[in-house]
């Protein structure tokens, strides 16, 4: 299992976590997503290692910015 965490800006509730949360389910080979507005973090595990920038484009698409911690 391989692990990445993302530190989030703009994030303010948990309709941002969800918003976050269904853009990045669809990034290949994502298993299991974790997201917390109050810390800004998105933690995303896969059996592989996961595209870095595809991450990053889905949490663009739901409207906020990222970049991996």
């Amino acid at each position: 299992m391989t692990t990445t965490e993302y530190q989030v800006t703009g994030m303010t509730c948990g309709h941002c976590e969800m918003s976050i949360r269904e853009e990045v389910a669809e990034v290949a080979g994502v298993d299991d997503i974790q997201v917390s507005h109050q810390t800004g973090r998105l933690v995303v595990s896969g059996a592989d290692a996961i595209d870095d920038e595809a991450v990053l484009a889905a949490v663009a698409e739901a409207g906020y910015s990222a970049v991996r911690v």
